[in-house]
């Protein structure tokens, strides 16, 4: 009994060799991740069918049987890839037992306890494994469905007495035997997923770790500077013997081995390169001739050339060079494929973030006479106030402020009535008086007839912003603050009178010219708002409309523009 055990074991041994070379193979690691196609988990039935067809024939003759390994090929199938699998290769290496002994002892028993060590072996296994590649629930599976087998045996083959005694003889050593078996190749097959694992975190990481050293460069695009600091890098975290990076033209950067020619803004020296940028696709140069490199002296013996890409468009290449030939290991194509998607994302992002840049540029721009953020900030803090004391009038501010910020930020082009003008200065002066209480005293003499005539948008508001801003405000009392607008001889008078701290000689003066202005405090304003209204109305009405503008320092300043009616 004890020399049988020892005699299948020697013969699992034999497996072990041919599984080794199986688990290098990618499809059985795809098996071991669990992403395997249908069409390749048929082709793996196959191999552990195959598998459990050499367990018969290196079986060892006991009692017209054979005592044998079969169930470690067929239940492995079922343990690493299902069931399916698993009664796949059963019935394919039961199927050749019950055909090479039709009639025979125990070909029908056998036949029939494969099949089922392999759909059981996958049931059992995936119902009580403790983790994805268990030894211990391997081992249990293996007795289980040996003791099967036996109970097949007993229950099938005639006669039974031989059947019983063909069952003392084989029973303990083909259980024990096989079950450690199926134990060391799942601790084999743990062992190499543990390794593969390791294996991608130290490559993630280290791709990981370059591309955040590289991000702060590559936000500026692929180019010579950005290139040189990448490949740098890329030579001093790797073990590589050169580093390249081109763009659809010429080197942009060259990092090791060969920097005598591979100079950048040289054209492109290699074939390989230029078939990477054609096809869009990763090539592989195992050999010099491969890479084609223009210089018959160049050293490099192998290369992995990967695009960069953005928005699906090549844009330049990464290369990694080796010395010697045939040196382009899985690692560095995981690498290179890996940081070019890894580059190619953050190149796709640099132009996202220049462009988002460049549009809130032109969005400030466009809004900076429209809406004081500091204005839109204290009118927040003021709801925000409100909202602990007074609801109501918070909820009312919240309304006039969304009022306000609709028509700022869609005022238009087209000429529209006084009366919407009106409207929005009265906002604006609700929302500033919710914040200062009775500093300001804000009073309307509109002319019925004025209210329909037309202006055109955002004229009249930035005087009040300005009169209260500039010219009330500043004074500790506050102040008052008229608007005024009548029609007359068809043309429509508008003014904005304020009784704030008025505007020094010196700066009125120039206030509407391109003159500079002599320096002013703080509160007086730079006068661009004016300027900007100034422009407009002699742009659209000519020179006779322009603002006029009246003040007396510390007592106030009058406004005023006029309006051709019907114009």
């Amino acid at each position: 009994m004890f020399g049988l055990l020892v005699s299948l074991l020697e013969r699992l041994g034999l497996f072990a060799v041919g599984f080794l070379l199986l688990m290098r193979f990618s499809v059985f690691k795809r098996l071991m991740t669990g992403t395997a196609t249908r069409y390749e988990k048929l082709v793996l039935s196959l191999f552990f069918g195959l598998f459990g067809i050499a367990g018969t024939y290196l079986g060892v003759p006991v009692q017209d049987a054979i005592a044998n390994s079969r169930v470690v090929g067929v239940a492995l199938g079922g343990i690493l890839g299902g069931p399916l699998v698993g009664l796949s290769a059963g019935v394919i290496a039961g199927g050749h037992r019950f055909l090479i002994d039709i009639g025979g002892f125990t070909a029908t028993a056998c036949g029939i306890a494969t099949i089922l060590e392999g759909l059981l072996g996958g049931l059992l296994y995936h119902r009580f494994k403790r983790e994805r590649f268990d030894a211990g629930t391997a081992f249990f599976v293996g007795v289980t469905v040996e003791v099967i087998q036996m109970i097949v045996i007993l229950l099938v083959a005639r006669p039974f007495d031989a059947a019983f005694h063909l069952v003392q003889v084989i029973g303990i050593p083909m259980i024990l035997g096989n079950s450690i078996g199926l134990a060391v190749f799942v601790k084999l097959v743990d062992s190499v997923s543990r390794e593969q694992e390791r294996f991608g975190a130290w490559q993630a990481q280290t791709a990981l770790k370059i591309a955040l050293r590289t991000l702060p460069f590559l936000r500026s695009g692929l180019n010579e500077e950005s290139a040189t600091r990448t490949a740098q890098i890329i030579r001093e975290m790797t073990d590589l013997d050169a580093v390249s990076l081109t763009d659809e033209n010429q080197i942009l950067a060259h990092a090791g081995a060969e920097e005598d020619h591979h100079r950048p803004q040289t054209p492109l020296l290699t074939a390989a390169t230029k078939h990477a940028l054609a096809t869009g696709e990763i090539v592989v140069a195992p050999t010099k001739l491969e890479i084609g490199c223009k210089n018959p002296g160049c050293s490099l013996g192998s290369a992995i050339i990967v695009p960069l890409k953005r928005h699906n468009k090549t844009i330049g290449t990464l290369k990694l060079y080796r010395l010697k030939e045939n040196r382009i290991s899985p690692l560095d194509m995981e690498l290179a494929n890996g940081l070019a998607h890894l580059f190619s994302n953050q190149l796709e992002l640099s132009e996202v973030e220049n462009q988002r840049k460049l549009a809130k540029e032109a969005e400030i721009r466009a809004l900076q006479a429209q809406i004081n953020p500091h204005f839109l900030f204290n009118t927040l803090n003021t709801i925000r106030s409100y909202m602990r004391t007074d609801a109501e009038t918070a909820r009312r501010l919240m309304v006039k402020l969304a009022e306000f910020l609709r028509k700022n930020i869609n005022p238009g082009t087209e000429e529209l009535p006084l009366a919407n003008e009106i409207d929005h200065c009265k906002t604006y002066i609700e929302i500033e008086s919710a914040r200062f209480d009775d500093r300001i005293k804000a009073h309307f003499d509109i002319d019925n007839e004025a209210l329909t005539c037309k202006v055109p948008p955002l004229i009249l508001q930035p005087l009040v912003e300005n009169a209260i801003k500039h010219g009330i405000l500043p004074k500790e009392s506050g102040g008052e603050l008229h608007v005024s607008a009548h029609r007359e001889n068809g043309t429509l008078l508008v003014s904005v009178t304020d009784t704030g701290i008025g505007i020094r000689p010196e700066t009125l003066a120039t206030l509407l010219t391109d003159q500079a202005a002599p320096p002013a405090p703080h509160d007086e304003g730079s006068g661009i708002a004016l300027k900007n209204i100034n422009a407009r109305l002699i742009a659209r009405y000519g020179a006779e409309h322009a603002l006029a503008i009246e003040s007396t320092f510390r007592e106030g300043t009058v406004v005023s523009f006029s309006v051709p009616v019907g114009h």
